[in-house]
């Protein structure tokens, strides 16, 4: 068992044919790698029986969530080096380091069994979720779904999202902070919907409020703002009411495939049609269709995945999957697009906001690890943990372009064709 980190590298060498870009340190104290930059810590032999057990992805996410793997020095310089070196290898070698058929992968995994130790298996984490029921995307299954991520607590979200309390890309426009940022986000959709005193929007996947409030507060809306989050509503609505706008605004525990009560004049849809499913996309478009007045707008604020050479073969990230966002799933944006048009509306605007998103992404990390104590006796260390990888993980794809975010600005448009909007698309941000 001497000298394990010399023989881990060896093997990933191997495998991956390329050098491994941090240096590694094992339980055994021994290191190799590049004597510069970040370390990869293998705390404990358990991590490579879960890479045994569960090749790839999820196996190194348990792993890290269980604390049996960590990193000294930047967390940041740690998942860009390895981006090239784990996510973005072809597809042919992605698919072999998850398969006992390739050669190099069972002699490496016979040797990982001798480092390993005894079998069988741990347990994975408590956070991951487990036991969902019902259909995908069905309302029971969704609604487990949002409950995973969301109810783990206000006070825990208030520390990552800081006062604002919105939980989706900002809009950097200067140097500013978060909260300027959010609050600009904010506006440039209202502006972008035109709302004015009196207009009615619908509000899906309203989070803990932060949109509706100002729609009504800055532009006279009023606002129906719906989650599956009970405990978002709960904060929602004392926010509301601090706020005096309880004749404007109203929270609903609903799904959105049971909202009757159109039409509204816009409605905004931020950071939730990536909990909708590819199955029920056309539906959830057809929806929102049919919600809104002739002549209404749609701003829909979509995280977006580059496409597939074989869309067939895509497969949801196992470690989001299991930890963050249960069945969530994120489609490229022409298929976004396409799928809008379909329903019937004239998409009118598309604005990519990629860069925007790392840089909130930072700053959510920047507010963990500033409140990191309180952050894990308000939930646990693992869960501190899971949302520490996602976010920066996260913030790294955005930046290296494996993920990107877009406002779709759509309208229902009348059998006349007057739109209202401004022949020049970009008016609303002047």
């Amino acid at each position: 068992m001497a000298d394990a980190a010399s023989r881990l590298t060896a093997l990933a060498e191997d495998v991956l044919g390329a050098k491994l870009p941090v240096r590694l340190r094992a339980w055994d104290g021994s290191e190799a790698g590049p004597a510069d930059g970040p370390v990869l810590i293998v705390r404990e032999r358990r991590a490579l029986r879960r890479l045994l057990w569960k090749p790839g992805e999820l196996g190194l996410a348990r792993a890290w969530v269980a604390g049996e793997i960590d990193v000294e020095g930047d967390l940041y310089t740690v998942l860009d080096r390895l981006a090239g070196f784990l996510w973005e290898r072809d597809a042919e070698t992605r698919g072999a380091l998850e398969t006992v058929r390739d050669p190099k992968v069972r002699a490496a995994a016979k040797t990982l069994l001798k480092l390993a130790g005894p079998f069988p298996p741990p347990k994975p984490p408590v956070e991951e979720m487990r036991g969902r029921s019902g259909t995908r995307h069905s309302k029971r299954r969704d609604k487990q779904a949002i409950s995973h991520h969301y109810d783990v607590g206000n006070e825990f979200y208030e520390l990552v999202l800081g006062p604002s309390m919105v939980y989706s890309c900002a809009y950097w426009t200067d140097t500013g902070t978060l909260e300027e940022a959010q609050r600009d986000k904010l506006d440039l959709i209202a502006r972008k919907l035109a709302l004015k005193e009196g207009d009615r929007l619908l509000d899906v996947g309203c989070g803990w409020g932060s949109m509706a409030i100002h729609a009504a507060r800055e532009y006279g809306a009023r606002v129906v703002g719906i989650t599956l989050s009970r405990e978002q509503a709960a904060y929602a609505r004392k926010r509301i009411a601090d706020e005096g706008l309880t004749d404007r605004i109203e929270i609903r525990v609903q799904d959105y495939r049971d909202v009757t009560d159109g039409p509204f004049d816009a409605i905004s849809s931020i950071g939730m049609a990536e909990h909708v499913g590819a199955v029920r996309y056309r539906e959830y478009a057809d929806i929102l269709f049919r919600l809104l007045k002739p002549g209404g707008r749609l701003l829909n604020h979509q995280i977006a995945r580059r496409p597939e050479p074989d869309e067939e073969a895509y497969e949801v990230d196992a470690f989001i999957d299991a930890y963050v966002f249960p069945d969530g799933e994120l489609a490229p944006m022409g298929r976004t697009l396409t799928t809008l048009e379909e329903a019937g509306f004239e998409v009118r605007d598309v604005d990519v906001l990629r860069e925007h998103y790392a840089l909130t992404l930072r700053r959510w990390v920047a507010n963990l690890e500033a409140h990191w104590d309180r952050a894990v006796r308000l939930t646990s260390p693992a869960r501190a943990r899971i949302w520490r990888l996602y976010m920066a993980a996260s913030a790294v794809s955005f930046e290296r372009n494996r993920i990107g975010v877009n406002q779709f600005l759509a309208v229902k448009t009348p059998a006349s064709g007057a739109s209202g909007l401004p022949r020049r698309s970009r008016e609303w941000t002047e």
